[in-house]
């Protein structure tokens, strides 16, 4: 695990979930929404996301945190990532959690809301054409989150592959 991708809706922890893994098995965490937005939250074009994650995959080992909805241009990090992770959690455990943690623009909620019908089989496709040489983990819960992490340091203390 040297590159790994983690995508989810708003909400879901993709960004805990990548501040965890990254001290667990000692890999540095991009954060995907620091190099998108601009100071006034406007989406980056295509082709300049796709210029700005060409630079960003290009070390040997990274985290990245971050599904960027409509706007995004997932292929250039899921074709180099040896690991995929999705968060698929409970629409209402990502509402809940993005209400507590800030203000969200309009369009974020209409994302939040259709994620699970519109974007989560999108990414599914883009995972399967782009990423075919990853190991795929879809964690539906945060206990599945917690089993994973788990078993992960697990393998590290035996000196075995994480699975």
């Amino acid at each position: 695990m040297k590159r790994v991708v983690i995508l989810g809706p708003g909400g879901a922890g993709k960004s805990t979930l990548a501040r965890r893994l990254g001290v667990l098995v000692d890999l540095p965490v991009v954060e995907l929404d620091r190099h998108f937005w601009n100071p006034d939250l406007q989406p980056m074009a295509n082709e300049e996301w796709r210029k700005v994650q060409a630079n960003l995959i290009q070390p040997a080992r990274w985290i990245m945190d971050g599904d960027l909805g409509p706007y995004d241009v997932v292929e250039p990090r899921l074709q180099r990532a040896d690991t995929v992770v999705m968060l698929d959690f409970a629409r209402w455990r990502c509402m809940w959690r993005s209400v507590r943690r800030s203000r969200q623009r309009l369009d974020f909620w209409r994302w939040l809301w259709s994620w699970r019908t519109e974007s989560r089989p999108q990414l599914l496709t883009a995972i399967a054409a782009h990423a075919g040489q990853a190991e795929i983990k879809v964690l539906r819960s945060p206990a599945a989150v917690e089993q994973w992490l788990s078993e992960i340091k697990s393998n590290q203390q035996t000196g075995s592959e994480p699975g």
